[in-house]
């Protein structure tokens, strides 16, 4: 079957002014549609925008030309078009993962008046890049720009958790697991079966696994694919810090950690 061709605009169409905001509209919302069944026909397109079919036409038409979509062999259906990925794809490197969530892990510590950290995998560990001191008067250590191991850390567990099991396997036969403290888990099985659950809950936690004394929760920072890039993490003393029983706590953290990723192109789902 021939393919569709983009109808010429009528001269009474109500969006035929160039320039005008609702076409931008209809336009944008096309390619919102377009990236979530993939393709669509012009009828298709035209019936979930309740709007006619000339005009539909009329706005792939001004897509198409624009390398923005493009149609393909099913019917001559549209689906994205590579000036999208051309687009698309000189944003990560635009995004700074610090400068998005820095806003975010400020606004957890004074809400939780704890110590805020972001880290990332940087070899076998899990490296503080950035970290927000609660006003508490009681502070825990400042790990920023700290190594810490990714077995004994609630941070390190979710980036564990987040990697293949090859890879994972790679990391943990290179370190081993050292005890930190007497809570430190001492066997791959004990961690492999915890990680497990890192990956369903969507957090980790540490008790004085890594420090005696402090406890931590933390969640994962995920890019535009849906990669973990990052991990932010609450801790404090254990006397006043268990994320069990503080009031939303591991919630809120979740909210924390998509509203970050989010800021990199996540999108849940």
């Amino acid at each position: 079957m021939a393919k569709e061709e983009p109808a010429v605009p009528d001269a009474d169409d109500e969006d035929a002014a160039p320039g005008g905001v609702q076409s931008v509209d209809r336009a944008l919302a096309i390619l919102e549609i377009l990236g979530r069944h993939g393709s669509s026909g012009v009828g298709e397109v035209a019936e979930e925008l309740g709007i006619h079919k000339s005009t539909a036409s009329r706005l792939l038409g001004s897509l198409l030309a624009r390398g923005m979509v493009q149609q393909n062999t099913n019917r001559g259906k549209y689906e994205l078009g590579f000036t999208i990925l051309r687009l698309a794809s000189t944003i990560p490197g635009r995004l700074s993962l610090v400068g998005m969530a820095r806003p975010v892990i400020e606004a957890l510590a004074e809400e939780y008046r704890e110590t805020v950290n972001l880290a990332v995998l940087r070899e076998t560990y899990a490296v503080n890049v950035d970290q927000a001191m609660g006003p508490s008067n009681l502070a825990t250590h400042d790990w920023l720009g700290s190594l810490t191991p990714l077995h004994a850390t609630s941070s390190g567990k979710v980036l564990l958790a987040a990697l293949g099991a090859d890879e994972r396997g790679r990391i943990l036969t290179l370190t081993g697991l050292p005890q930190r403290t007497i809570n430190t888990l001492q066997t791959r099985a004990a961690l492999e079966k915890e990680l497990l659950q890192v990956a369903k809950n969507g957090y980790a936690q540490a008790r004085e696994e890594f420090e005696l004394g402090i406890n931590s929760v933390a969640v994962p920072v995920r890019n535009h694919l849906a990669i973990v890039v990052g991990a932010i993490s609450i801790s404090g003393p254990t006397f006043r810090f268990d994320p069990e029983t503080m009031p939303g706590l591991i919630e809120g953290l979740k909210r924390a950690g998509l509203q970050v990723s989010a800021s990199l192109g996540y999108t849940a789902g």
